[in-house]
């Protein structure tokens, strides 16, 4: 009788990271129940408490990246690394995995290192449109680069590329009759257009001003806003607003059903982090992006762009946005054709089976192929 596969999943830091590694675990073990998982992240980041709430086991490295501005404390980093070598080193020989996979985030780095080291065959899975430069140098050795854009080449060996596109949480995606409900869910008119404005779990600058100063506006046109704040904005908007601002404004910290928002809009203003843009690709629905500014090789720009030149959604600079974002969404959600030709471009972008894909692909690796899932 055969061992049980052994994973290990690395990496983590955002949401963005960390929801994708999950799902292909969840897909892992409905593909082989006794597969054994392990993910690997770092120290007081998200991941050491979204992935035990999801069920599985991680340990942490403590590892972190270059902090702009601070030379003091970017002095600590060589010796942070070299203990994470040391550390991925020992989970190696410790939990001796099949394969190891890496998702993108700074724990990534040293265990897909370790297992380069080690001969054991890694995936990567490589979330944006354009290749951070940790994935670009492990991707040399890597067995498979998963990748959701098109034009990778460029970035990695094109034999080992596979396009499956990033891993989304099925509950989130699944808005199928549910506008109504989702209106009603939060005290919303569901015969009323609605835009959805969404900065992720901590929020966007940008996109809150945006809306804050143009609220009139959007009130005027009788426009309801369901408006996800961020915990870093939050108190500041409700302590300027009230909660009961407007019956057409409300205001979120956080959405914890995130399909009931995206079912009761019309529109959808977003950042374009490389999970985001997934899911928005399986909502279809017209959308404008405004790329975060502060990212790593202006990723978010990139992966906007890979939809714009499709004509699968609308891109506002982070600069033009205070002046333009709200006056662009009302006339957008005024030209129906338009609205049409977007929803219909981005939904031919969908990619839904990317968990499922991968995780075949880890099996495969582990000497397991031909395995499928139990739907």
């Amino acid at each position: 009788m055969k061992r049980a596969t052994r994973v290990i999943i690395s990496g983590g830091g955002t949401g963005g990271h960390i929801f994708p590694a999950i799902s292909i675990a969840n897909a892992l073990k409905r593909m082989e129940p006794s597969c054994e998982i392990l993910f690997v992240g770092a120290t007081g980041r998200m991941e050491m408490e979204k992935v035990p709430a999801a069920g599985y086991k991680i340990i942490g490295l403590n590892i972190s990246g270059i902090q702009r501005g601070s030379i003091v404390k970017n002095l600590s980093l060589p010796f942070k690394m070299l203990g994470s070598m040391r550390k991925a080193l020992q989970l190696i020989a410790d939990f001796k995995p099949d394969v190891v996979v890496g998702v993108g985030g700074y724990a990534s780095g040293p265990i897909l290192f370790a297992a380069s080291l080690k001969n054991i065959p890694y995936l990567i899975q490589e979330q944006n449109s354009y290749a951070g430069v940790t994935n670009k140098w492990l991707g040399k050795k890597a067995s498979k680069i998963c990748v959701a854009f098109d034009d990778m080449d460029q970035f990695f060996p094109a034999a080992n590329i596979l396009k499956t596109g990033n891993p989304v949480r099925k509950d989130v995606v699944d808005i199928a009759q549910k506008h109504h409900a989702g209106a009603e869910l939060l005290k919303l008119d569901p015969l009323k257009k609605t835009i959805l404005v969404t900065g992720g779990s901590l929020g966007a600058g940008t996109l809150n001003k945006s809306i804050e100063k143009h609220l009139q506006d959007l009130i005027a046109e009788d426009v309801q806003v369901i408006w996800q704040t961020g915990k870093f904005y939050y108190k500041g908007i409700v302590e300027r607003l009230g909660l009961d601002y407007h019956p057409n404004v409300c205001i979120l910290e956080f959405l914890n059903k995130m399909d009931m928002a995206y079912a009761a809009a019309d529109l959808i203003i977003s950042r374009a982090g490389a999970g985001t843009i997934a899911e928005l690709c399986l909502i279809k629905k017209p959308v404008i992006l405004v790329p975060s500014p502060n990212v790593a090789e202006d990723h978010q720009t990139k992966n906007a762009m890979a939809l714009v030149k499709h004509h699968a959604a609308l891109l506002i600079a982070d600069r033009s946005a205070e002046d333009m974002l709200v006056s662009e969404a009302l006339t957008l959600l005024k030209d129906k054709d338009r609205c049409k030709t977007l929803s219909e471009n981005i939904g031919k972008m969908a990619l839904p089976d990317a968990d499922h894909i991968i995780a075949e692909e880890v099996l495969i690796l582990a000497g397991k192929g031909g395995l499928r899932e139990v739907r």
